[in-house]
């Protein structure tokens, strides 16, 4: 059997993390069997589907990386097939209408609540051989409801929780069509499910009810039955629910925020999911290792902390060339343009094993691309009078030198020397005045990826404005 999975997201909204994860392992599994991965919007709740959020699921799903074999499909494209299977099993006896209002409906389930009864549907309208249905209601348009099973128990060996059954006698008859014609949630569901042959539903254990459902619908139709596996919700960095300040936002909001995109991806696979010990690996290995059997049936939970780790580890393996491309737009955001000098690359390089994400390695870029003003009292704080005359000469050797770093050290440790200062002296205030800030990577590779004439005039600019 070939091994057709589904991603199948509602575009009421972006494509959050625990979507991401859930695209992400039915991907992998596709990927690992060599079989067929499957993109299908569910844009039934019409009021609520956007294109907006259509456009934001597919931007999602390309910067991660997740590219489907077929679709996307689109269920309100479906919904003559939908009623051509209705129509197929009202004519079977298999569903039947239901003419019971919605008052009815409420004032049937306030009264079973009262009894201390489950709310559900009774059945009213539901054919039984002998049984005399009601006289039919002449302002009532009727709803159609699956006949479900009266009798046994529906189950299945879920691939992450294990064997689950539920008792047919706690599932009443579900609205499979409204009663303006459109199909409900669950069935269309159930004939996707069929049509595109899916082998594995992979998804969120918040389905984990309308799973006895689907199979009872499948079963009546004939259709194969798929496995399920059902994946635990993730928490957030305290253990609670996660939410927006978690980290539960778009995923093109990791995008805006800094992450690369195999970050992000390492980090999802290792939410609920394991290899032995590995925490760093690429896709490529990613897909060859997936199986749905080291899938934990727990809720994970969401560090923010690791996945900031992982970053930094992909931002200190990546080409500074193509880093470089991907801080330069973010400084334009800024309205900051890059120019020839400094090197861009060259400054990504000597930062990039210092930051978390790519938001920072811009902030480290952007003080050498714009005029600098250092904060006076942080500068006050490490430019001590001895120090004055010691960077007035080294700007004085900086003059002669060869630009590049192991000169610039040596100049340095000559200017030291000669004034009998210690280094801190000298370089954190050298620091500041290049970059405004305190902590840097070391002041000689730091004052070699600057032009020399801009090196010399931030020194001179702040040397007066402390001397006068």
């Amino acid at each position: 059997m070939t091994v057709r999975t589904r991603f199948a997201p509602s575009p009421t909204g972006y494509l959050h993390i625990g979507g991401a994860r859930t695209a992400l392992f039915s991907w992998a599994y596709a990927r690992k069997h060599g079989g067929t991965f499957i993109l299908r919007i569910e844009d039934t709740d019409v009021e609520r589907s956007t294109p907006a959020a259509v456009q934001a699921i597919l931007d999602g799903m390309n910067w991660l990386g997740l590219n489907y074999d077929e679709g996307p499909y689109y269920q309100m494209q479906r919904m003559p097939r939908y009623k051509e299977v209705t129509q197929q099993m009202l004519s079977k006896g298999q569903a039947y209408y239901c003419y019971t209002s919605p008052a009815e409906l409420d004032a049937m389930r306030e009264a079973q609540r009262a009894r201390g009864e489950k709310p559900r549907y009774d059945g009213t309208w539901r054919p039984e051989p002998g049984k005399t249905l009601p006289a039919l209601p002449a302002d009532i348009k009727p709803v159609v409801r699956f006949r479900n099973p009266t009798e046994g128990v529906v189950g299945w060996k879920d691939l992450v929780k294990g064997v689950i059954e539920f008792s047919n006698t706690e599932l009443d008859d579900l609205i499979i069509a409204r009663a303006d014609g459109t199909p409900t949630y669950n069935f269309c569901v159930v004939v996707d499910d069929w049509d595109m042959g899916i082998t594995q539903v992979i998804r969120g254990d918040d389905h984990v009810n309308n799973t006895p459902r689907q199979i009872n619908i499948l079963k009546a139709l004939g259709a194969t039955v798929p496995q399920y596996a059902h994946l635990s919700m993730i928490l957030g960095d305290d253990g609670t629910k996660l939410s927006k300040r978690h980290g539960a936002v778009s995923v093109m909001q990791y995008d805006e925020d800094g992450y690369l995109p195999e970050a992000v991806i390492n980090y999802l696979a290792r939410l609920g999911w394991s290899h032995g010990d590995e925490e760093v690996f690429s896709v490529a290995q990613f897909c060859q290792w997936f199986d749905l059997d080291h899938i934990t049936p727990s809720a994970a939970q969401f560090n923010t902390e690791k996945l900031n780790w992982l970053n930094n580890h992909y931002l200190k393996q990546a080409d500074n060339s193509l880093l470089a491309d991907k801080v330069r737009p973010r400084l334009a955001a800024r309205g900051i343009e890059v120019g020839p000098t400094p090197d861009l690359a060259a400054i990504v390089g000597l930062y990039k094993e210092r930051v978390a994400t790519l938001n920072e390695l811009a902030d480290a870029a952007e003080v050498f691309y714009i005029d600098l003003n250092p904060d006076d009292a942080l500068l006050d704080a490490q430019l001590s009078a001895e120090a004055i005359p010691a960077l007035r000469d080294l700007a004085q050797r900086f003059t002669t030198i060869e630009w590049e770093a192991t000169a610039i050290n040596t100049a340095i440790k000559e200017v030291i020397a000669a004034h009998g200062v210690r280094m801190p002296k000298l370089a954190m205030p050298l620091r500041v005045m290049l970059t405004g800030q305190k902590q840097t990577p070391s002041v000689d590779a730091l004052a070699a990826l600057f032009p020399r004439e801009m090196v010399l005039q931030r020194i001179e600019q702040n040397l007066a404005k402390k001397t006068g």
